[in-house]
């Protein structure tokens, strides 16, 4: 598999040997857009066809800005980089377009691997079938749980289990709150002052009991501690939310940028995962829970969406909004597994279904989804996505692309099976989605949608 590096990508003269494609991918476009006759098409294909420093220079025949913008505006994230070199006219629309933030967004799969190095990630194009390789800032990512990625950012935890936003394309980074600011997390330090364990309660808001906290080294806590991180936008005050799913029984704790501590929302726990709409929160737990939380006001406002009984035993629930904005809800199941396997064996775990679920918010009921026509899920340590097949037409119209989320490798098994690859939910048959053998195990690869946009938040920048 050829493997290329963002900077290269970005690289003018790197330009040559790829440039005839490029400009036969971003033809064939416009002849989808305008409608170009195949004598005009071929005449601009044949202007292409001179050397680089001619095209650099202007000498072929120039399209319109905003003929160029909507041409690029439907590329995937390397062929746009690559595009903005290409030319000045080229590289004009592609400024207009990045500063607009009017550039198609495509899922990728994020991934380390040891030949990379410590501090590298791959990034992995469904489109092209190819890796390009990103060098990302310290901590090397390689010793980084993911435990997140939402709107091009990665969330990250490190070997003090501090937590951090990472965009892996723009290499912004920011440090989020100390994670000794959690309610359960206290820090212990040694006789000169200097932090050295943590200590972690088992505290709820339903606690009837007291057990007693747990002492965690530095680099522990995360095992057990952090299960799955998001960032929204938050269009009321211009700024961002992180929310935090974590342990003890995965309850939420929210910050916004800027903040300097984390905010618990103790009244329920089990979350498995949860997206931001209209200015609201919403949760769903394994129990079957659909909870919206409005952070806007000086206290916080939760509502009861849905709360069913499961017949089916599901470890992991995922809510995600529909291109046409309804909400859907999916359990993610697994019917071949071996949690103690014999002397010789590995453990492992396998997805076998997706049962999914539309939301019926009036009613407060559940309707089940057989079919998801042409759109598409993106499943994991993600913020979950359904996306339009007729969009993206390099996916796989009612498939789910599904990444390994699994608490299991919190116990011990970070170096075993990765229960990822693609699912057909017309009969639950299962493709593979990269070769085991391209990745390593942990971090666990994860879906992640790259994204230009920095945060430039001066305050909050490690």
């Amino acid at each position: 598999m050829e493997l290329s590096s963002v900077a290269s990508m970005m690289s003018l003269g790197s330009l040559a040997i790829q440039r005839t494609s490029l400009c036969s991918l971003v033809f064939r476009v416009l002849q989808r857009l305008v409608g170009f006759t195949s004598g005009s098409l071929n005449k601009f294909c044949k202007d292409v066809h001179q050397p680089l420093t001619e095209t650099i220079v202007g000498t072929s025949p120039e399209l319109p800005q905003d003929v160029l913008m909507g041409i690029f505006a439907t590329l995937e994230m390397p062929d746009f980089i690559r595009a903005g070199a290409v030319c000045p006219s080229w590289h004009s629309a592609y400024t207009s377009l990045r500063s607009l933030g009017q550039y198609k967004l495509w899922p990728c799969l994020l991934y380390t691997c040891e030949s990379a190095g410590d501090s590298s990630a791959c990034l992995y194009s469904l489109t092209e079938r190819r890796s390009y390789k990103l060098t990302l800032p310290e901590p090397p990512i390689r010793s980084r749980c993911l435990i997140g990625s939402s709107h091009g950012w990665l969330l990250t935890v490190d070997e003090r289990s501090e937590m951090h936003l990472l965009n892996p394309i723009t290499c912004e980074q920011i440090a989020l709150p100390s994670v000794t600011t959690l309610e359960h997390v206290k820090p212990i330090f040694d006789e000169y002052g200097v932090l050295h364990k943590y200590e972690l309660s088992w505290l709820t808001g339903r606690t009837t009991h007291y057990s007693p906290p747990l002492i965690f080294a530095l680099d522990k806590l995360r095992d057990e501690f952090h299960y799955k991180a998001f960032v929204f936008p938050d269009t009321s005050t211009g700024s961002y939310i992180v929310v935090l799913i974590h342990n003890p029984v995965r309850q939420i704790s929210f910050a916004r940028l800027g903040d300097d501590k984390w905010t618990w929302l103790p009244h329920h726990y089990i979350y498995c995962d949860c997206i931001y709409k209209d200015g609201l929160l919403y949760a769903v737990s394994i129990t079957g829970d659909l909870h919206t939380f409005d952070l806007s006001g000086p206290t916080v406002a939760i509502n009861t969406i849905i709360s069913i009984h499961r017949d089916d035993y599901c470890e992991y629930a995922y809510i995600v909004e529909s291109p046409s904005g309804d909400l859907l809800l999916i359990w993610r199941l697994f019917e071949d597994f071996k949690l103690e396997p014999d002397p010789g064996e590995t453990v492992f775990w396998n997805t076998t279904k997706f049962r999914i679920y539309e939301v019926e918010a009036a009613g407060g009921k559940l309707k089940e989804i057989n079919c998801l026509r042409d759109h598409v899920l993106f499943l994991g340590h993600n913020e979950s996505l359904c996306l339009s097949a007729e969009e993206y037409p390099s996916l796989k119209a009612n498939h789910v692309y599904f990444t390994d989320d699994n608490m299991l490798w919190t116990l011990g098994l970070k170096n075993n099976h990765r229960d990822m690859g693609i699912l057909n939910l017309d009969d639950n048959s299962k493709e593979e989605l990269v070769s085991s053998q391209l990745f390593s195990k942990f971090p666990a690869p994860i879906w992640i949608t790259p994204d230009l946009k920095n945060m430039n938040l001066d305050s909050g920048a490690a």
